[in-house]
Parts: C-alpha cells; structure tokens; sequence
C-alpha cells in the first residue's frame, strides 16, 4: 500500500511563502506523475500543478509564476513551493500520485491546510 505524507501547511499572512512537501513509499510501481490539488469550502477540487517523472511540469493558470513544484531527480518527494500568497489560496492541499504501470494507480494524501489570511 502506498503512502503519502504531507507536511508544511499552516497560516500565513497575504504576500508570505509556504513549502509543502510529500513523501510517497510503498509502490510495487514506479511513480509517473506527482502532483497537488486544492479543495476550498464549498468548492470542487482542483489541480494546483503536477510533475511527471522526466521533469516536466503542469500549472494551475491562478498560481503560475507564484507556485513551484520540484521533485528531486524523479525521485518520491515532491515539494511546492508557495509564494505571494492570497487569500484565494486557502484550501486543504492534497498530494497525489500516480503509477508508471498499467492500469496506472492513483493516491491520495490526507491533505494538509494551507490558511491566507491577515
């Protein structure tokens, strides 16, 4: 069973900068794609941005060139980096991942809470 673990989320005020980050283990499978999605309440969640494997990278137009994600030489952490931060950002981020197999597997993390406000 894979695992996810999340951690870096807390409150922060308007203009300030939090990282998140997410260790996977456990896959039978390599990992393809990486990646965060947010859930705001009263909202459907969507995705922030994800990272495949060879490195390239996806963005959520509302957080490009405030938000990166990075992952370690393909490896199973995956880090976002979060900065000029709004109050739009608040949400509970998810960490996700899927397999390099077929049918790829998808997981989910517990989420963490990211909170914006002054």
């Amino acid at each position: 069973q894979v695992q996810l673990v999340e951690s870096g989320g807390g409150l922060v005020q308007p203009g300030g900068s939090l990282r998140l980050s997410c260790a996977a283990s456990g896959s039978r499978f390599s990992i393809n794609a990486m990646g965060w999605y947010r859930q705001a309440p009263g909202k459907e969640r969507e995705l922030v941005a994800f990272i495949l494997r060879g490195g390239s990278t996806n963005y959520a137009d509302s957080v490009k060139g405030r938000f990166t994600i990075s992952r370690l030489n393909g490896g199973n952490t995956v880090y976002l980096q979060m900065n000029s931060l709004k109050p739009e950002d608040t949400a509970i981020y998810y960490c996700n991942v899927v397999t390099n197999s077929i049918p790829a597997l998808t997981y989910w993390g517990q989420g963490t809470q990211v909170t914006v406000s002054s």
